[in-house]
């Protein structure tokens, strides 16, 4: 590249595409936030990154754009609203959001806020999510769903919020859940509102696509719904049975899935509400996808498919089946929990080195003293041309190998074994410098580049913040948040503080296939670089563990508000743990490990291996040290 500038880094980094007009590379090069997709309440990151400096916040942090999680509520429902409009749908969606996803109470309570006039519901698939879901929820015409395996406590609880008026319905997933339900009820005086998991054929795809199919780990077969209709009857409770439900698994990627599964699953509920009961609910469940990489395709980080035609997809299949049966339509209710909050939250991280392969300023000069093996690759250097390219990086790579082998023999010394690596280094940048913008590059170069790649150290832990990368492979979004106006003159690779090799981030979203770097700056000694990483809302906030014990990150929540001079002020601070909190977590008592220290410094100062005021001053900074932020502390902050 000639000349680089804002066009030329929103296409590299595909800002543009997956941005979904939330964000955007502004004129200052810093990427800038569109909590509301509005140019005129854009939001400077960096601007973020000062304020928190400011307040002494170290990084890894977490950015909260409430507004963005509101705007995510709104778009998904007018998206179905407008749907059932244009298909003369002749009942309504009501959705419900999966506390699972992101079971934060800030995150939850906004988003039930902004779903008032929706009438947004929750989805719980545990006794805690449901414990909380039931004390915040308010309006009797929005929906609890219970999902996953349920005992007797779990129950009375769902029998206790039809007592308070909720419309609550608990999920059977297997037919004793069914007996348990019915039995509960009775014993309570109370009449329950029964949901039924269908196992379909239909199955899922990308990489969560085990969660559905008739091989599932939840879910009633065919035989299992006859049995459960005629339980019912049996009772004299047809009338229970108001909800089906399915799931063929998150971020599905391919339209023609989510087709199939809905059109199966509406013939089960068809065929329901002829076996005599009163039904009334369909639920799609989770599934609808993020496009983490922009290339909208049916790639498992991606998705062929817009939010639009998502819902006239289900509502089209789902009244055409219907219409087939003779049956009247079912209220529409989907958990598309990941499609909500992924878009709101930012994790900034600061870079603070680089292992580079090749080192500015290193030497590449020989002399007669020289060993034999350092003169020839010196030589090769000097005399690399186009012509030769190839042979020159072949004839580097034998002078190595030999090096090596010598080395191990104990016949080469230290300093020339670093001198011939050195070299073989900028022989290979060179190679690759040579074949950048041909037609065909050799497999063996591609592989040199990407070996050649730096590692930038980045002052976070992947298994706290970015668990989903690590464990399957997710993509996210991932760029420098300022010096987008300067061309990225290196290609990295991300590694945490944490001491496991598997503590790295090596695969890039693109357009065309996942990359093996990203394309980033040379550092400028004394100045700070940051990295964000973006739609990492879903699931990385509460999934993380204490790997290492670096606990949770600091978060800043922010709010657009047209009075403040810069369009927005920051709500809440939540600080993250400190080195005393995860200890206690994985039961240190932080009183006896003072208690240890100030024995062993007072055992010092008796053998006078410290002086008293010296030892105090120690021990003193190893207390303070356990109300400290569990991250490295910023070498810019003050």
């Amino acid at each position: 590249m000639s000349e680089f500038d804002i066009a030329a880094a929103t296409s590299l980094y595909n800002v543009d595409r997956w941005g979904e007009n939330y964000f955007r590379i502004n004129n200052q090069g810093h990427i800038a936030v569109s909590p509301d997709r509005k140019v005129e309440t854009e939001i400077d990151l960096m601007d973020i990154v000062a304020e928190a400096r400011e307040r002494k916040l170290s990084f890894p942090l977490v950015v909260r754009f409430q507004d963005l999680l509101r705007d995510r509520v709104e778009t998904i429902n007018d998206a179905f609203i407008q749907a059932i409009e244009e298909a003369n749908y002749k009942n309504c969606y009501r959705g419900v959001f999966p506390i699972k996803v992101n079971q934060l109470r800030e995150v939850v309570e906004e988003i039930l806020d902004a779903g008032k006039r929706y009438h947004i519901g929750l989805e719980a698939g545990s006794k805690p999510e449901l414990i909380a879901a039931m004390a915040i929820h308010s309006d009797p015409e929005s929906l609890i769903v219970c999902n996953g395996y349920k005992d007797r406590e779990f129950l009375r609880m769902v029998m206790l919020g039809r007592k308070l008026g909720k419309t609550i319905i608990p999920v059977v997933e297997k037919l004793e859940e069914l007996y348990e339900v019915i039995e509960i009820a009775k014993a309570a005086g109370v009449t329950p509102m029964v949901g039924v998991r269908v196992r379909l054929l239909s199955k899922g795809a990308g990489k969560w696509a085990t969660s559905g199919g008739e091989n599932a780990k939840f879910g009633l077969s065919t035989a299992d719904l006859v049995a459960a209709s005629e339980y019912l009857h049996s009772q004299d409770m047809a009338d229970c049975l108001k909800l089906v439900h399915f799931h063929v698994g998150s971020q599905v990627p391919d339209i023609r899935t989510i087709k199939r599964a809905v059109r199966e699953a509406a013939r089960f509920y068809s065929k329901l509400k002829k076996m005599g009961h009163e039904m009334g609910y369909l639920d799609v469940g989770g599934g609808l996808g993020v496009d983490y990489d922009g290339s909208r395709t049916n790639f498992d980080s991606s998705t062929n498919y817009s939010l639009q035609e998502y819902a006239r997809d289900i509502v089209y299949n789902v009244m055409e089946v219907c219409d087939s049966e003779a049956v009247p339509c079912p209220i529409l209710v989907s958990e598309s929990g990941r499609a909500i909050v992924a878009h709101h939250s930012v994790l900034i991280v600061e870079a603070f080195g680089a292992i580079e392969k090749n080192r500015l300023g290193s030497s590449v000069e020989s002399a007669n003293s020289d060993h034999k093996l350092v003169r020839e690759i010196v030589e090769i250097y000097e005399n690399l041309g186009k012509k030769n390219r190839q042979e020159n990086l072949h004839d580097a790579q034998q002078i190595r190998e030999q090096a090596q082998s010598m080395f191990d023999l104990g016949l080469l010394e230290l300093s020339d074994k670093a001198q011939i690596e050195t070299v073989y280094w900028k022989i290979a940048e060179s190679v690759v410098q040579m074949f950048r913008g041909m037609r065909y590059i050799p497999e063996e170069v591609k592989e040199m580049e990407i070996a050649l790649s730096d590692q930038i150290l980045c002052n976070f832990s992947v298994f706290q913040s970015l668990l989903d990368h690590w464990a399957l492979g997710q993509l996210f979004p991932v760029l420098p948040i300022h010096r987008l106006d300067e061309l990225p003159d290196r290609e990295g690779t991300l590694v945490d503080i944490t001491c496991d090799s598997d503590g790295k981030v090596s695969k890039f979203i693109d357009l065309q296939d996942v990359k093996e770097t990203l394309p980033l700056h040379r550092f400028r000694p004394g100045q700070p670089y940051y990295l964000g990483f973006f739609l990492a809302g879903a699931y990385q906030d509460i999934m993380g563990d204490l790997h290492n014990l670096f606990g949770r990150v600091n978060e800043m929540h922010i709010f657009l508000d047209d009075d403040e001079d810069c369009g927005y002020y920051v709500e809440e601070i939540l600080p993250g743990s400190t080195v005393g909190q995860v200890l206690s977590l994985t039961q240190w008592d932080i009183r006896e490990l003072a208690r240890k220290m100030k024995s062993q410094t007072d055992k010092a100062i008796k053998k006078n291996k410290m002086r008293p005021n010296e030892g105090m001053r120690w021990l003193d900074e190893y207390e303070a040290s356990l109300d400290s932020y569990t991250y490295l502390r910023s070498p810019h902050l003050k």
